[in-house]
């Protein structure tokens, strides 16, 4: 039976600290700390603006990581909808007053930071549905009439995603939506049926899909296409990739990213310069950090007396694998080219704040696991 009902318990600052899961604790300070590196090298060993932004707001979010923490999984439970109105509201407030960057309006000027709000739709959606299925019996979740209200608290914010435009955005926010609702008890014949939708679907929804979206298709099937255009960035990421060999070049000798053959270095290919700088040897090693950070959420997860403590981190852990998975596929031709960022390493103030939230209640979770 599930247990939505919890017990406060109230616990001393001290006795938080020493509740803290320590190994994820200091995954995350390390995977920062790689991040600085990295940072470091795109810039060619300069300690310039991307560097200096970078160091600055892991620290600032690394601090709110752990406040978040500190507050009880109650709380995160009672102003789940709340949080995530708020943030469907600055999705709503990107159409009217959002700021347009490249071509494409995904920002809100908030004074002290351009937030993106579809990176913190991200972590909303999973607390909102975390709470929603905490209170349906398992045996219900498959229900039409239990259906409905996931189904629209999952697609409004993925139109809206799609409109500014951001599809790949949009599609990991999906992502987490239908992980959560599919980790709660939901038949599998209706994800079967949802896939064969979709697949007969295909042709009209790329009908209606922008010129450089189609383009991003027919280069990730053909790459040498047209390779001094859209094909670019792809070869040039194989390259770099390939180049790193088994041990990489060493830090701060990476060819291609000191020449600017790579592009977006900083954002979306930052695995591409780590890779050629590290070799196959460092790659592996980053990996397992990754790995070691989602094992170690599903662990909090297990441990949690309640299911919408387990619903979240199952959900969040299970989302935090495709958010990697996705970057790294996408810079090595396994995927198409889209907006997914690495997290944490890559450079993106909105994109890291959302990883350190929801990275904040898992450890909320670890702290407060009886409640």
């Amino acid at each position: 039976m599930k247990q939505s009902i919890f017990q406060n318990r109230n616990k001393s600052l001290g006795d938080k600290i020493l509740s803290m899961d320590f190994k994820l604790f200091f995954l995350i300070l390390l995977l920062g700390i790689f991040s600085f590196f990295v940072m470091y090298s795109t810039e060619r060993g300069n300690f310039d603006y991307y560097t200096q932004s970078h160091i600055f707001r892991f620290c600032i979010f690394f601090l709110i990581f752990v406040i978040i923490s500190f507050f009880n999984i109650q709380f995160w439970y009672k102003y789940s909808y709340l949080f995530y109105l708020v943030v469907l509201i600055l999705l709503f407030g990107v159409d009217f007053f959002g700021i347009t960057t490249s071509g494409s309006t995904r920002w809100v000027n908030l004074f002290v930071i351009n937030l993106q709000p579809s990176e913190l739709m991200k972590v909303a959606l999973i607390l909102l549905l975390s709470r929603y299925y905490d209170k349906i019996p398992f045996q219900d979740v498959s229900r039409v009439k239990f259906m409905i209200a996931p189904m629209f608290a999952l697609f409004i914010p993925v139109t809206l995603v799609i409109t500014q435009p951001d599809l790949g955005t949009a599609l990991l926010i999906a992502a987490g939506g239908f992980i959560v609702i599919w980790l709660a008890g939901l038949r599998i014949k209706y994800f079967m049926f949802t896939f064969v939708t979709l697949a007969f679907l295909t042709p009209i929804v790329i009908a209606f899909l922008r010129p450089y979206q189609k383009l991003r298709i027919l280069t990730f099937l053909n790459p040498e296409r047209d390779p001094l255009g859209a094909g670019y960035q792809i070869i040039q990421s194989k390259i770099a990739v390939g180049s790193g060999g088994i041990f990489g070049k060493g830090f701060l000798k990476g060819s291609q990213s000191y020449l600017d053959y790579l592009p977006e270095k900083h954002t979306d290919f930052i695995f591409t310069l780590f890779s050629e700088e590290f070799g196959f040897v460092g790659s592996v090693v980053l990996l397992c950090v990754y790995v070691m950070i989602i094992y170690r959420i599903i662990a909090i997860g297990y441990q949690s007396k309640n299911n919408f403590a387990k619903l979240y981190c199952f959900g969040f852990a299970s989302s935090f694998f495709v958010y990697v998975a996705v970057n790294m596929s996408m810079v090595l031709g396994l995927l198409p080219i889209v907006g997914a960022p690495l997290p944490i390493l890559s450079y993106g103030g909105s994109s890291m704040l959302a990883m350190m939230m929801g990275l904040g209640i898992v450890m909320s979770c670890k702290i407060h696991k009886s409640n």
